[in-house]
């Protein structure tokens, strides 16, 4: 694909939560955590900083625990390539109430912008097929980020997993609150459970 025709990160997370509702998000290691908050700081938002190659596993937890609620994973080509085994529980697990995104500037952007695997041999909507996960795309325009996001509120045919090409822009961090004591309550509180 031409770098000219990615897609703009923050107008994809954007779109992808723009009608979230009562949905779940999780944000992997940096720069998708920074999109989420970016679209707007919200109490079921369960941001991830430093657990590189864990956004998917939170995500399917949180799946598992909530099955009346859509859990939405963003995360990076770099987390999800450190955690593709978490792919391999998704699909023996089938949660139909998850939905993985994966914004990939084929980079490693939190470690300096090394080239990834997903710009040369690794196919993560491969991956995920592979691996049992039945609704796999790639994503390339903003009318497919449409369609996919509309999908995030169905909580009966899950799992789902998206690739997007994103460009590889390095945009200011927006940051929520960093205090994790804070957000799991944040999150227990506005899904009727008492405070840890």
């Amino acid at each position: 694909m031409s770098k000219a025709n990615l897609l703009d990160r923050r107008a994809v997370v954007s779109q992808l939560l723009k009608d979230r509702k009562g949905a779940i998000a999780v944000g992997g290691l940096g720069a998708s955590t920074y999109d989420i908050a970016a679209a707007g700081d919200h109490d079921r938002n369960f941001y991830l900083w430093g657990g590189m190659g864990g956004a998917v596993m939170i995500g399917l937890g949180l799946a598992l625990a909530q099955p009346t609620l859509p859990v939405v994973v963003i995360t990076g080509d770099g987390e999800m390539l450190m955690g593709m085994g978490s792919l391999a529980t998704v699909g023996l697990q089938q949660p139909k109430n998850l939905s993985i995104i994966v914004l990939d500037n084929e980079a490693y952007g939190e470690t300096g912008g090394q080239a990834s695997h997903t710009g040369a041999t690794a196919d993560l909507v491969g991956v995920a097929k592979a691996c049992g996960i039945k609704d796999t795309r790639n994503i390339t325009t903003m009318a497919e980020i449409e369609a996919f996001a509309s999908s995030l509120q169905d909580v009966t045919a899950g799992p789902r997993f998206a690739n997007a090409k994103i460009d590889g822009a390095n945009l200011e961090r927006v940051l929520s609150s960093r205090d994790g004591t804070y957000i799991v309550n944040r999150m227990r509180g506005s899904l009727g459970h008492t405070p840890i």
